[in-house]
């Protein structure tokens, strides 16, 4: 026990900052969809050449930089779309930092690692706290080859992370990658070509408080009227005053649908997104605002009604409700959802799981949902579990970051309180103490399962062992109760089954006594010590 690693204390996970919710813009003519692609492009060339410009800066990067550039971008739109292009290359930028300093440390634990198993006698096995070396000489060669590689992009990224250099595209990677693969992606080169643009026109402004509707670039008034400020070459295009063009659909949100509308005629800032789904061939609109976040209640608050307990899988989520004192109750449940798919059925499935898991909860009676605080950025490395491709797989189809901000969103709306703990040995001490008693004849309980009551159990605050172990010194209960499914104040916990009414039918009958005693045994060690055994003094014969 003294190789664990120290285990972290549960707390209660805080609640969303901000709301977005989406709506199509239909019945738009195909005079607004000119509108809309020219106003696109338009401003998505000058966010390209702004994210160039401050990839350029790097680290020199300032706020007279940043004055030059918007003053730049005021001339070919507006101060307000200059604005909003400036602060979506910053934050563009900002992420390509982020996941270079991950690139880095991923980079960093494969080298270790490599360089650990390439000093271990070849065939050595490991042990718990350290890996084993490689199978064959073969491999040993190719892993060599390989520590030589990741030394070299190591070294690349960290001079272009001391140089401020990062390297992002408009429009997605990914999407770039797949024009050279076209076939696979069973895309021609046309259908590409209107994705790849798509991906890069710019139709999102930041709002305003205190101005009319909250937005003055991309304005949408409570009965539904979208307009758009035009950039100052395209204000011809204007239909309406002040070189405003407004479209002929009506935005509806019908998810919160109210809450916007407060907002909008309290003239509060609301951020839009105008963009184009090309697989569908429609036109969508988000609004998004911030909230104060949702004050959190006390971790014994949360638990007083007891608590779900969840373990999150590859395709399903475990979940298992306990009581006050850490027993479980009823039956385990399972959600299950496919991630095979795009993304947008991806997170429909785990929107459909959470859902109807937090639905169960709420007919539970409980307050509390505990997930663990799972993160496998460090797990996913394939030169930590070698060969284990479909291990590898599994923990990176888990959904963990989207299924975490999912959870905390829709969990606030339903006034349950999420609970994080440290995922540590929940699966292998879940198993170990839970998942045999808890299987029955009708009822066959996984590992899974099993992990959700240590869950559920960490988070109350108690061990996951089922029963504390005596005293060396005196076994029994002279020091204290022993147990720790219920306080010894609690009713009905130590006292003798009470007494049914009726007939015991599951009784002995009267009279088995009698035919037991008088039945003579098959065996002479059966025998009954009162019994003598005679010998007959004549032989039968014939």
């Amino acid at each position: 026990m003294a190789d664990l690693r120290p285990i972290a204390a549960p707390f209660v996970a805080l609640g969303p900052s901000g709301v977005t919710v989406r709506t199509r813009l239909g019945d738009l003519t195909p005079a607004d969809e000119k509108v809309l692609r020219l106003v696109g492009a338009h401003l998505g060339s000058l966010a390209s050449k702004d994210l160039k410009e401050r990839c350029v800066d790097g680290l020199e990067h300032s706020t007279e930089s940043w004055a030059a550039r918007k003053r730049d971008l005021t001339a070919e739109s507006s101060s307000r779309w200059a604005g909003s292009i400036t602060k979506a290359t910053h934050d563009q930028w900002a992420l390509a930092r982020r996941g270079q300093a991950a690139h880095v440390k991923s980079l960093e634990a494969g080298i270790t690692t490599i360089r650990h198993r390439l000093s271990m006698p070849v065939g050595k096995k490991g042990t718990k706290q350290a890996p084993s070396g490689y199978r064959s000489a073969h491999e040993w060669f190719h892993k060599a080859r390989r520590l030589h590689v990741l030394e070299d992009r190591l070294e690349k990224v960290r001079a272009d992370r001391e140089a401020g250099r990062v390297h992002v595209v408009r429009g997605g990677e990914r999407l770039l990658g797949t024009r050279h693969n076209l076939d696979k992606a069973q895309l021609t080169e046309t259908e590409w070509l209107k994705r790849w643009e798509a991906g890069r026109w710019f139709l999102q402004a930041d709002g305003e408080s205190g101005k009319r509707f909250g937005n003055e670039t991309i304005r949408i008034t409570p009965e539904g009227e979208v307009s758009i400020k035009l950039p100052a070459p395209l204000a011809d295009l204007a239909n309406a005053r002040h070189g405003r063009y407004v479209l002929a659909a009506k935005a509806r949100f019908p998810h919160r649908g109210q809450e916007w509308a407060d907002r909008v005629e309290a003239n509060r800032a609301v951020a839009y997104r105008v963009h184009y789904d090309t697989g569908r061939g429609r036109w969508y609109v988000d609004a998004s605002w911030q909230i104060p976040p949702t004050k959190t209640i006390p971790l014994d608050a949360a638990l007083a009604d007891g608590v779900v307990g969840v373990d999150t899988n590859a395709d399903h989520l475990a979940a298992w409700r306990l009581d006050t004192h850490g027993n479980p109750v009823g039956r385990p449940r399972r959600f299950f959802y496919d991630l095979s798919g795009n993304a947008q059925h991806r997170d429909a499935q785990v929107r459909h799981a959470l859902t109807r898991l937090l639905n169960w909860a709420k007919s539970c009676g409980v307050k509390a949902i505990a997930v663990e605080d799972l993160d496998f950025q460090a797990e996913r490395t394939r030169e930590k579990h070698g060969r284990k491709r479909r291990f590898r797989h599994l923990i990176s189809g888990m959904p963990t970051g989207r299924l975490r901000a999912r959870l905390t969103s829709m969990a606030d709306a339903t006034g349950i309180a999420i609970i994080a703990v440290d995922p540590a040995y929940t699966s292998k001490w879940g198993a170990q103490h839970w998942q045999k008693p808890m299987a029955g004849p009708t009822r066959r309980t996984t590992r899974h399962d099993a992990a959700s009551i240590a869950i559920a159990r960490r988070a109350q605050g108690h061990p996951i062992r089922r029963r504390t172990t005596p005293p060396r010194a005196h076994q029994s209960d002279v020091h204290g109760h022993r147990t720790v499914q219920a306080d010894w104040r609690a009713p009905g916990c130590e006292g003798p089954r009470p007494r049914i009414p009726g007939p015991r039918t599951r009784s002995v009958p009267p009279d088995a006594a009698s035919t037991r005693a008088t039945r003579p045994s098959k065996t002479v060690q059966g025998v009954r010590s009162d019994q003598e055994w005679v010998q007959d003094s004549l032989l039968l014969t014939d």
